[in-house]
């Protein structure tokens, strides 16, 4: 009788702890969702020339663009976001790819550019971060961990547009 009661026992114990008698042979890898984040602002007057982002103020509604090439130099994804009303863009890149783990990993084939200002008294680009010919991207240590996938965050910038006309400084002496 103990027998039965035992045998009886171990067949229920998959049914109870089915993370514990896990059967199968080739478990999925977890994918990896790339975001890329950062600001975008208008400069001061007071900081032409420079790449000072002193007294900027941020832009709603301006747009950048990232760009990801290949290892043969052909652009392999690229896509436009816009910021939202704090000049901050958060940008899922839907559908990214990489042939080359090193090569095509974010840090080396992905760039943020500059786009789009909305203001019409800041929206001449500017190159604050390499925002004309592509900031490159850092990692932060910033990444989520879902139950299907994770999502890595790298960040670009601050970028910024500048006005089209500043009063030159004036010299008190």
């Amino acid at each position: 009788m103990a027998a039965i009661h035992l045998s009886f026992f171990i067949l229920l114990l998959p049914l109870a702890f089915p993370s514990a008698f896990s059967y199968e042979t080739n478990p999925q890898p977890k994918k990896t969702q790339v975001v890329i984040e950062g600001m975008v602002y208008c400069q001061s007057c007071d900081n032409y020339g420079s790449w000072s982002l002193s007294k900027a103020k941020p832009i709603a509604s301006a747009k950048v663009s990232v760009i990801c090439k290949n290892q043969r130099g052909q652009v392999s994804y690229y896509k436009a976001s816009e910021t939202d009303g704090n000049g901050y863009f958060f940008s899922e890149l839907q559908g990214f790819e990489m042939s080359h783990l090193l090569l095509d990993h974010p840090l080396q084939s992905c760039v943020v550019k500059l786009v789009e200002s909305p203001l019409e008294g800041c929206n001449v680009l500017s190159n604050i971060n390499y925002g004309l010919y592509g900031s490159p991207l850092r990692y932060e240590n910033k990444r989520f961990y879902r139950k299907d996938y994770d999502v890595v965050i790298y960040a670009a910038g601050p970028l910024a547009f500048r006005p089209a006309h500043c009063d030159a400084p004036t010299n008190h002496y």
